[in-house]
């Protein structure tokens, strides 16, 4: 989830700040959002583990993340889960009507930018650095938040598919599930992510997945995206896909790169989310695998932490002194700091320097 009416309340200064029409001063730019800032923190994403099993190219865990591996406890992700609520519908009203205008996507289309305004703003992610697929208490994390009037989603390998435990989590009340295929092509598909990774294998059991799904009536979305990796044949390789999954009931679309600093091969984005100023800092809070809570998902190695779900509530890591150091950090882009260096997301105080 994000913070929908911070998003809102916020979005003309930021356009204006990053297009440079609006120059402001870095103690301004801090005044403006703590004033349109809640107290009670908002959750993007639960990273329930960050246990992965492939070697994709793209992703700094496979090369950077030195971090142990661990699996939240579920008396702890119980414990965040307790500290959230869902989205009223006039609160998701007055989104929809927002979305619509500015972006000109309607709820009932099917796009990278249309899964980040429709489904990213109201469900609790359960993927981080990890493969949700290999933690055993996933079905019983997606059981609790809907207990709760929570969506669930999380983005997993395809190869990493078990029909069994898939449809527990269907039957859990699972939302949303995303499989990411980088070809058709078993030997390509293994180029990019893996030894362990396939297409072939992967597209037989989403499609048992797909007819059991629509035997049983599961409501749950199944999502299959492509990343856009500049590749060669990027296009060609992508409609093969589309091909492949044609009359099928899946929610299909291209995936612009995230991260592309990591490659060094910046080739631009077509993403909403990676083209707007960062805001996370006052819209949404991330905790990670071992009860951390840090700065957003992005943050591979917990070098920017904020506090420890563990020790003390949301609600005082979320208003705490280490936060407050951490949002004037983001208002001056403070040069150094890993925001700036490791993540191709401007910062408001970057934007002000670079008028």
């Amino acid at each position: 989830m994000i913070d929908i009416k911070f998003y809102m309340d916020t979005y003309e200064f930021n356009r204006s700040l990053l297009t440079g029409e609006l120059h402001k001063s870095p103690e301004e730019i801090l005044e403006f959002y703590e004033s349109k800032r809640r107290k009670e923190p908002v959750v993007y994403n639960i990273e329930t583990t960050n246990a992965c099993n492939m070697t994709c190219k793209m992703c700094p865990r496979t090369t950077m993340m030195t971090r142990k591996v661990e699996t939240l406890n579920f008396d702890t992700f119980k414990k965040v889960v307790d500290q959230l609520q869902p989205w009223s519908q006039e609160e998701w009203l007055a989104w929809t009507d927002f979305a619509t205008r500015t972006y000109g996507i309607n709820p009932d289309d099917m796009s990278e930018n249309h899964f980040f305004l429709y489904v990213i703003t109201k469900v609790i992610q359960l993927h981080g650095y990890g493969d949700p697929l290999l933690d055993k208490n996933i079905s019983k994390a997606v059981q609790l938040l809907k207990s709760k009037g929570l969506q669930s989603y999380f983005s997993c390998n395809p190869a990493n598919i078990n029909i069994d435990r898939t449809i527990e989590m269907f039957e859990s009340g699972l939302n949303y599930i995303k499989y990411s295929i980088e070809s058709v092509d078993d030997s390509k598909h293994k180029e990019i992510r893996g030894s362990h990774s396939n297409f072939t294998q992967s597209y037989e059991r989403i499609c048992k997945l797909l007819d059991l799904k629509r035997k049983h009536g599961y409501e749950t979305t199944i999502v299959i995206t492509m990343l856009d990796l500049n590749q060669t044949h990027q296009t060609e390789d992508y409609a093969k896909l589309r091909k492949a999954f044609d009359g099928l009931d899946v929610y299909i679309y291209l995936k612009s790169e995230d991260q592309q600093w990591y490659r060094k091969d910046y080739h631009g984005t077509n993403s909403i989310h990676w083209s707007e100023i960062c805001k996370h800092p006052w819209m949404s809070t991330t905790i990670k695998s071992n009860g951390e809570v840090a700065m957003c998902m992005e943050d591979f190695n917990n070098e920017i932490i904020l506090g420890n779900i563990t020790d003390e509530s949301l609600y005082n890591i979320w208003n705490g002194d280490k936060y407050h150091q951490f949002r004037i950090d983001h208002a001056h882009g403070l040069k150094g700091m890993k925001c700036i260096e490791q993540c191709d997301m401007k910062v408001a105080g970057e934007c002000r320097t670079r008028r």
